[in-house]
C-alpha cells in the first residue's frame, strides 16, 4: 500500500561475546525508558529511499510532530504528502493529485514500519535480536534483526544519542533490499502541540480511498 513510501521509516542478531550483547540489552532499556516518559517531541527530518535494483535514491524533507500515540508526518520536498495517525484512523493525504488514503491506526502500530520506531512504539527487546556496532559520528549504532521478519522489514540500524537515548537516524531494510533511512535534526522535546495537528479532514474534491476494512 502506498502508505509504506513514507513508513517504510527498535532493537537484532546477538553479539558473539556475552559482554557485547548485554551492553546491547542496557542500551535498548534506556532508549525505550526515555521513550516511555516522553509526551511529545517536533524534529525536522531528512528521508532517503534507496531502490535496490537501480540504485537510484529518493531524498525528501519536512517535519514530524508527535504526542503519545498520534503523529503528523510532513513531507515538504519534494512534493507534498501529509500523515497523520490520529486517534481513530490513520489519513494519507497526497496534495498534487488531491487523493487521501484512509487505514485504521493498527495497520500502522501492530506493523514493523518507521513510525513505530520514531515514535518509541516498537518493542526492542521483544521484538529484535541486537548486536551493538560500535560508534558513528558521536551516536551509538545497534543492528536489529526481526524475531519476525515481515517484507516490509528484514533488517534495521538505529543510531542513539548515547547522552540522551534518542534516535538520531533509522534505517530499514525490507525483502528486496530497499532502504528507508530517516534522519533527524532540531529535535524538540515536550512541547505542547496543538491538538488540531492530529486531526484531517479531506478539502473538497478530494479523492478517498478506505483501506480500513483490509487485514
Amino acid at each position: 500500500m502506498r502508505i509504506r513510501k513514507s513508513l517504510i521509516v527498535f532493537a537484532v542478531l546477538l553479539a558473539a561475546l556475552l559482554p557485547a550483547a548485554a551492553w546491547a540489552n542496557k542500551t535498548a532499556d534506556a532508549i525505550q525508558k526515555r521513550y516511555d516518559s516522553l509526551s511529545s517531541f517536533q524534529t525536522d527530518f531528512q528521508q532517503e529511499l534507496t531502490n535496490a535494483a537501480s540504485g537510484s535514491v529518493e531524498k525528501r524533507s519536512g517535519k514530524i510532530w508527535f504526542k503519545q500515540s498520534l503523529v503528523r508526518w510532513e513531507t515538504h520536498k519534494p512534493e507534498k504528502e501529509l500523515l497523520v495517525v490520529g486517534q481513530n484512523a490513520v489519513w494519507n493525504y497526497f496534495e498534487a493529485d488531491k487523493v487521501a488514503m484512509k487505514y485504521r491506526t493498527s495497520q500502522v502500530f501492530n506493523s514493523k514500519t518507521m513510525i513505530r520506531f520514531l515514535s518509541g512504539k516498537a518493542n526492542l527487546k521483544e521484538d529484535f535480536k541486537i548486536e551493538e556496532q560500535g560508534t558513528e559520528h558521536g551516536l551509538l549504532k545497534l543492528r536489529l534483526v526481526p524475531k519476525e521478519p515481515e517484507p516490509t522489514m528484514v533488517l534495521a540500524y538505529i543510531w542513539v544519542d548515547p547522552k540522551t537515548s534518542l534516535l538520531g537516524r533509522v534505517l530499514i531494510v525490507d525483502f528486496f533490499g530497499n532502504g528507508n533511512q530517516v534522519s533527524l535534526s532540531n529535535l524538540v522535546l515536550d512541547k505542547r502541540a496543538d491538538a488540531r495537528l492530529f486531526e484531517f479532514t479531506p478539502p473538497s474534491g478530494t479523492q478517498i480511498k478506505d483501506n480500513t476494512k483490509q487485514q
